[in-house]
């Protein structure tokens, strides 16, 4: 794999931040949710955002 410039790293890292907030959040909606369909999806959207950290994480 070729080096990576400062510009590509900054945009991942940034994107990294972005995951994990967004995984942070389904997961506390998924935590206070009565409605079990709501709480499900909750659970997809943040198991989602898991998966693009793990694939963006990969490439550093």
């Amino acid at each position: 794999m070729e080096n990576i410039t400062e510009k590509e790293l900054s945009g991942i890292e940034d994107s990294l931040t972005m995951e994990q907030n967004l995984i942070a959040k389904y997961q506390m909606y998924a935590s206070i949710c009565a409605d079990p369909q709501v709480k499900s999806k909750c659970e997809q959207m943040a198991a989602k955002h898991q998966n693009h950290f793990d694939k963006l994480l990969s490439c550093l």
